[in-house]
């Protein structure tokens, strides 16, 4: 189980990288969920798990198009997290910005961009 968590972004980026996800991978939240806006002013983190299997992830095609770039951090085990990135990494420009590593599970920060 990998924990997705979307800060930076508008409601539709978040929805876009979630899709994108969710076409690879099974998501704890299904393609008709709707995004919950807050208040102005508020900090919103968007967050859904993803469930890599051992099998290998439909990548997606052609890059995503997200208006602006918002930070992803990925949080669970070594090899889960990884197929994400992979899977981030074909619709999007990635930036690492970090990493900590813990004994079976790490932490990832990646800045999204639209590729191009």
């Amino acid at each position: 189980m990998v924990t997705v968590s979307l800060t930076g972004a508008s409601k539709k980026d978040a929805a876009t990288v979630f899709d994108v996800l969710r076409t690879a991978f099974p998501a704890d939240r299904s393609a008709g969920d709707v995004l919950q806006e807050q208040e102005a002013g508020h900090p919103v983190v968007w967050t859904a798990d993803f469930e890599p299997t051992r099998e290998q992830p439909s990548m997606p095609a052609a890059p995503a198009p997200i208006e602006g770039s918002l930070t992803a951090t990925l949080q669970g085990g070594y090899v889960a997290v990884d197929q994400l990135c992979d899977a981030l990494g074909a619709a999007f420009a990635v930036e690492e910005q970090g990493t900590a590593s813990g004994d079976q599970e790490k932490e990832v920060d990646l800045r999204l961009r639209a590729k191009g």
